[in-house]
């Protein structure tokens, strides 16, 4: 279940009530798809061959296509990062930038723990969304916000877009933005 840090104070939100409350007063969708749908075998498994993320596409294909017809998401594919993929720090220093997009950024976690940061109101300012298995989320466009891996370093993830090109990222500079805040 996703779980909400606070950086100016350190606050901590969980539970998926409040972390929904909190989340869509910061315009966050939040839901949660059941992650036991998944076969076990991959609830485990980060390198993925293009026939078990077709499986992952199919086995959650009433809930994304409920999603995108809400939200108007055209299109859909599924992101598995770990230790095992190439350049994966080159890979992760592009997402760990402040950016934008002109669309939502949405990621359904199927496996593995990732986390967001994001810009919240003035009264809040940055904040940590811990996600793990059937957390969804979408950040609403030009909200300010990255996403990065936990430490375990695992994720497969549903990404879906209104744009068929996919994700196309904005940077975005923040003075007040500090990157290892503890």
């Amino acid at each position: 279940m996703a779980e909400i840090r606070i950086r100016n104070t350190e606050e901590r939100i969980q539970g998926e009530e409040a972390v929904r409350a909190f989340l869509e007063q910061q315009e966050v969708l939040y839901e949660h798809w059941n992650p036991s749908k998944l076969s076990e075998e991959l609830q485990q498994k980060f390198v993925l061959s293009d026939e078990e993320k077709q499986q992952i596409l199919a086995t959650y294909d009433e809930e994304i296509k409920d999603l995108a017809e809400r939200r108007g998401y055209k299109t859909w594919d599924i992101i598995a990062l770990s230790d095992a993929t190439p350049n994966l720090d080159e890979l992760l220093k592009k997402f760990e930038n402040v950016h934008t997009h002109t669309e939502d950024e949405v990621r359904a976690i199927t496996a593995g723990r990732g986390i967001f940061i994001i810009k919240g109101t003035d009264d809040v300012g940055y904040f940590d969304v811990e996600l793990e298995a059937g957390d969804v989320i979408s950040v609403p466009e030009y909200k300010p916000h990255f996403f990065t891996l936990m430490d375990n370093r695992e994720i497969v993830a549903v990404r879906l877009f209104i744009e068929t090109e996919g994700w196309i990222a904005h940077p975005f500079a923040d003075e007040k933005f500090a990157s290892k805040q503890a």
